[in-house]
């Protein structure tokens, strides 16, 4: 069984960075595509940035481009979600996602694993 589990998450004025973390379990960490998504009190889940199996590819929505970055390292099984000059609109429960397709699709019906979800809250 695979499993994903968000760390890094929090209360952060705006302006403000924080890091979150994906650890996932298994051998086949590797093969996936990983993505970060977010939801909303009110709305539904959106995409944020994801990563090729390799690292080769990254994609951002427009929203956070310029300010996060997604990165992988494969020898940890762990993908991160680095996030800058976070404002009030950030706010929002971000989960990662593994797409077993490897490509890291922006779309999240496409992704077979989830983790369970990390609260960040930005104050402005």
């Amino acid at each position: 069984q695979v499993q994903l589990v968000e760390s890094g998450g929090g209360l952060v004025q705006a302006g403000g960075s924080l890091r979150l973390s994906c650890v996932v379990s298994g051998r086949t960490f590797s093969t996936y595509g990983m993505g970060w998504f977010r939801q909303a009190p009110g709305k539904e889940r959106e995409f944020v940035a994801s990563i090729s199996w390799s690292g080769g590819s990254t994609y951002y929505a427009d929203s956070v481009k310029g300010r996060f970055t997604i990165s992988r390292d494969n020898a940890e099984n762990t993908v991160y979600l680095q996030m800058n000059s976070l404002n009030a609109e950030d706010t929002a429960v971000y989960y990662c996602g593994a797409d077993t397709t490897g490509w890291g699709s922006r779309y999240w019906h496409q992704y077979t694993y989830w983790g369970q979800g990390t609260q960040v809250t930005v104050s402005s």
